[in-house]
């Protein structure tokens, strides 16, 4: 397996079931490749790699059987710690598997370990305090996206194929664009977050992979879709295969294209050069494209949104502050976490309501404007991958607010719609760092995402591996 690395997970799927390859030979080619690479970029930050060896020589005979995959470390796996980024939670050891991780396992994808991720998944770049910063492997001064961006950095490196990403306001997708990769996220309820969360931020939050091809997001959204019983949102009902569906035409499609930032920054003009590329593509292939300016009160939804995260962000670090006895302080937390978690406190019950209300109105107004529209297309990021630091979680709240603003403002809108948005890494600098474009489609219809990014794939092929310096 010298050229382990070239292949995707489908591919080497197909190798295990031809006898041209061992699940042992595959998770071996994988940890040599993450004890070669990771101390550059510091993606996994628990190897799991005795278990993952284990387990080759007993893993189910899923469609994927044998091929090395990572779970992000703000999921469970039975008996392997999750941090989630922070310090307060280093020591939290699960005694069983989240139930999309279950479903990772049944299809027989091999968990050599967790990725890095920011604290309590809460922020667009991947540095904490209780991690370390993880670097993007295609320029290691520059970050790798978050808040899924070990998950991001690994799959890059070519360390696994695909890994486990979650996304509640565009931790797929950000991730995905910096580090030059495919990452779909799924309309709500179509995959599971249970039985540890409930409506994950609200029903903002949802649970894929980012995978170097698209082929490979396909394959992996059949494994694990659909509900676990008892859980608060279903997706729709989908008995069909997307990989299956593929290569299905999917018609002319109306994309409508809008590149204003919802923080109210201008994209940088990387971004925008992108989207024209694209668009120019699309009508060259026969769909039809036009501007358009999305119907929505930006700052109004953006603050219903703000609350129900910092809501959540709340409950989550005070429920874990109550059961180990403390108070959150800088002690145990980031500046920006403790902030937010100071905010989230002191929001009222009515004022949840409130903001749950605005999104579900947001939902119902979205979905009128895409009856008109198959889908829509924007930069995925308002400016290319930042350096190392930049937008440092611990910085002054002002300061790292600002520059927030300036680096996201496009991904948000579709979690707190539930519509399925994927980024794809269609662009790249004059440095050489990607630049996704993100487009976004109506509820329930990944498989017209899916055909679409499959289209694009064969006319505008992407560097798949980055060489780590």
């Amino acid at each position: 397996m010298n050229d382990y690395e070239k292949y995707d997970a489908v591919a080497l799927a197909e190798l295990v079931r031809a006898g041209d390859a061992t699940p042992a030979e595959l998770v071996d080619a994988a940890i040599d490749r993450a004890e070669t690479i990771n101390p550059k970029i510091n993606a996994i930050v628990t190897p799991t790699y005795d278990t993952a060896r284990e387990y080759a020589e007993r893993a189910p005979q899923g469609p994927l059987h044998g091929v090395p995959f990572l779970v992000k470390d703000l999921n469970h796996v039975a008996g392997v710690p999750t941090s989630m980024g922070s310090r307060l939670f280093q020591d939290y050891v699960p005694d069983h598997d989240g139930h999309v991780v279950i479903r990772f396992k049944n299809a027989g994808l091999n968990i050599i370990g967790k990725t890095n991720t920011p604290e309590v998944g809460l922020a667009a770049t991947t540095e904490s305090v209780a991690l370390g910063a993880c670097r993007n492997p295609w320029s290691t001064d520059h970050t790798p996206g978050g808040s899924s961006g070990g998950a991001a950095a690994s799959v890059a490196a070519g360390i696994v194929p695909v890994a486990h990403a979650t996304d509640g306001g565009g931790s797929i997708r950000i991730p995905a664009s910096c580090c030059g990769l495919v990452g779909l996220k799924p309309s709500r309820g179509r995959t599971p977050l249970g039985p540890d969360v409930g409506e994950g931020w609200g029903g903002m939050s949802t649970g894929n992979v980012v995978s170097r091809t698209v082929r490979d997001s396909a394959a992996l959204l059949d494994a694990v879709q659909g509900p676990m019983p008892g859980d608060p949102y279903c997706g729709p009902s989908d008995s069909g295969s997307f990989f299956t569906r593929l290569n299905d035409h999917p018609g002319t499609l109306r994309v409508a294209i809008d590149c204003r930032a919802f923080t109210g920054h201008d994209a940088h003009p990387e971004c925008l050069d992108a989207v024209q590329k694209v668009a120019s593509a699309l009508a060259q292939m026969g769909h039809v494209i036009d501007e358009q300016a999305l119907p929505l009160d930006h700052e109004e939804w953006g603050v219903a949104v703000g609350s129900v995260i910092l809501a959540n962000v709340a409950h989550t670090v005070l429920a874990r502050c109550t059961s180990l006895g403390v108070e959150p302080t800088l002690d145990y937390l980031e500046r920006n976490t403790l902030r937010s978690v100071e905010i989230g406190q002191r929001l009222s019950a009515t004022n949840y309501v409130k903001s749950i209300q605005r999104m579900h109105q947001l939902s119902r107004e979205m979905a009128t404007f895409m009856e008109n529209w198959d889908v829509v297309l924007s930069p995925t990021l308002v400016c290319p991958p930042v350096r190392i630091g930049w937008l440092d979680p611990n910085d002054d709240p002002d300061v790292y607010g600002a520059r927030f603003g300036s680096y996201w403002g496009f991904t948000n809108l579709y979690n707190a719609t539930g519509q399925p948005a994927i980024s794809l890494p269609l662009h790249r600098t004059t440095e050489g760092l990607p630049v996704g474009v993100q487009f976004a489609a109506r509820f329930g219809e990944e498989a017209t995402l899916l055909q679409l990014a499959a289209q694009l794939e064969a006319e505008m092929p992407w560097p798949l591996i980055a060489h780590v310096e």
